[in-house]
């Protein structure tokens, strides 16, 4: 079969990066590009993720596309947090909107890509066996996309359905169910809070005990949607230049420079307010760098748990013990949830999961915790690697990543040239929809800048590459980050070396050192002009 070599860029995902890269490609630089994803919609993890509960962390009037102010001022919503069917619903009207959908081939997994050096080409694959060429790739996977299932002796004898959160099936009811949930994370807590709502019983297998804090979701109104419209200059200036990019302001103030009393008051402000990232970082600067300051915030959740749960027990194998420095988590009624007689809790940190048996889990005590359905929310592993990469000279990425999982400001790395990622390793920790617009708009002005100079190929250094991953692991190692057990460092894989995946200093520090790298001619770029002339189509003129 002959490739297809009509395409300028292909991207790679559907979902908030893949849409926004394949909107500023093509409407912006008018290059041709096609959009792959493997499954039947757009929407990336909105897709995918329709677990009961499944819903946005951070609030709705930031969590979405900044570019388009018409549609800012149009679209409704009808929550603080935007539940996972408004995500998909939204993110489908962007698509029809920027008449996006006409490049967009669902339905197709890229199986492979292999860079040809000597026609300065990606080759891609899909599981059609159809293969294209372009000179672009972009890779808009998703920060962790690969769902991560554990390894359960006896799983082949359960006579019951085992689902994965991200994978799960159209239809599924857990009404009137016995459900087992093992993973108490993100997305974890929020399945239980909405699970139990109708369960006829739900056990939840608690690996790790979590600070979850009130999220405050609820309903909004129209002077609420007013006030964000009227706001949105202030609002998107504010976000750029913030830490987490959630829409508020972060405090100046240091916990441990203020009294136990005023210390309280502000962390249950916050705790009436809802939303984790406020609580973390819109109380107090210091929680995640100080550890008298994080013990202080701690120590305020376990006094909530202590008088929100009614059996001491259970309150005990929910309260966490370690430091508040994992992703923050925010739920409606978590606490209050275990309080519900048809919730109980298993802690398997002390109590392991042995085996399945037909219709139960078996714990290390030989207890039987009867179930019809086990729900896995058991985190994800990064894309990547499970995708066959092949860069210059034949090098598989799953190798030039086997001991440090790294990538220039989570945007590119060496050996891989003219291929782009939207949320790398290394990328920023932050609010995502801001921080993939911010990588997105950024890509699209360095490939502006290789057209423009007629460069062949545009590649990060490998001394920039490894200058920045260490740069990301010193930013982390100045905080209590590291010392958490957390996905945020590749720790819920077993075996995986525990290394920085992300930025820590800032969506506003980030932006200005993607500015300074632009401002000066992307020094830690190699832009290649070799005469790849004749093998090219006629491409249409760039945009200034």
């Amino acid at each position: 079969m002959e490739p297809d070599t009509s395409l300028d860029a292909i991207v790679i995902g559907a979902g908030f990066a893949g849409i926004y890269a394949l909107h500023k490609l093509r409407n912006e630089l008018g290059l041709a590009v096609r959009c792959f994803d493997k499954a039947d919609g757009v929407g990336g993890t909105w897709h995918w993720n329709r677990y009961p509960g499944a819903k946005s962390d951070s609030e709705g009037f930031v969590y979405r596309y900044s570019f388009d102010k018409e549609m800012l001022q149009q679209w409704s919503w009808t929550n603080r947090y935007l539940e996972q069917a408004e995500v998909l619903e939204y993110l489908n009207a962007v698509v029809d909107r920027h008449d996006l959908r006409r490049d967009i081939q669902l339905e197709t997994a890229v199986t492979s890509a292999r860079w040809d050096d000597s026609l300065a080409r990606w080759e891609v694959r899909t599981d059609s066996s159809k293969v294209y060429r372009s000179k672009y790739l972009i890779t808009a996977l998703g920060v962790l996309s690969e769902p991560n299932t554990p390894e359960i002796p006896g799983i082949e004898q359960f006579s019951g359905q085992v689902v994965h959160t991200s994978r799960w099936p159209e239809g599924l009811d857990v009404a009137g169910r016995k459900v087992g949930v093992i993973g108490t994370g993100s997305t974890g807590t929020q399945f239980i809070c909405t699970a139990a709502e109708t369960a006829q019983q739900l056990t939840v297998f608690q690996r790790t005990a979590q600070y979850s804090i009130p999220s405050g979701n609820g309903p909004i109104d129209q002077e609420y949607l007013d006030r964000c419209r009227s706001n949105y200059d202030a609002i998107w200036d504010q976000v750029r230049n913030s830490i987490v990019g959630c829409g508020f302001e972060e405090s100046t103030v240091s916990a441990t420079s203020v009294s136990e009393a005023e210390r309280t008051r502000v962390f249950e402000e916050s705790w009436q307010r809802g939303n984790a990232f406020h609580f973390m970082f819109g109380t107090f600067n210091d929680i995640i760098f100080d550890p008298a300051a994080n013990l202080a915030a701690a120590d305020f959740v376990r006094d909530k748990i202590a008088a929100i749960v009614d059996d001491p027990d259970t309150a005990r194998k929910l309260m966490p013990s370690g430091y508040y420095a994992t992703r923050p988590i925010a739920n409606k009624g978590y606490y209050e949830t275990f309080n519900r007689p048809n919730v109980s809790l298993v802690s398997i940190k002390d109590n392991p999961i042995t085996r399945l048996t037909e219709n139960a889990v078996v714990t290390a005590d030989g207890t039987e915790h009867e179930i019809d359905l086990l729900v896995l929310a058991t985190g994800f592993d990064a894309g990547y690697k499970k995708m066959h990469l092949t860069g210059r000279d034949g090098t598989p990425i799953s190798e030039l990543w086997n001991e440090t999982t790294a990538a220039y400001l989570g945007i590119a790395t060496h050996q891989f040239p003219n291929m782009f990622m939207v949320y790398g390793p290394n990328s920023v920790f932050t609010n995502l929809p801001p921080g993939i617009e911010t990588q997105v708009e950024w890509i699209t002005e360095l490939i502006r800048q290789a057209e423009t100079q007629g460069s062949a190929t545009v590649e990060a250094d490998e001394t920039a590459v490894r200058t920045w991953a260490q740069l990301c692991d010193d930013i982390a190692n100045a905080s209590l980050f590291p010392k958490a057990h957390s996905w945020i460092f590749g720790a819920n894989i077993p075996g995986k070396t525990s290394r920085a995946l992300f930025y820590f200093a800032g969506l506003g520090n980030y932006r200005r050192v993607l500015a300074d790298e632009a401002d000066a001619d992307y020094p830690n770029f190699t832009f290649r002009s070799d005469d790849h002339t004749s093998l090219e189509r006629e491409h249409a003129s760039i945009p200034q």
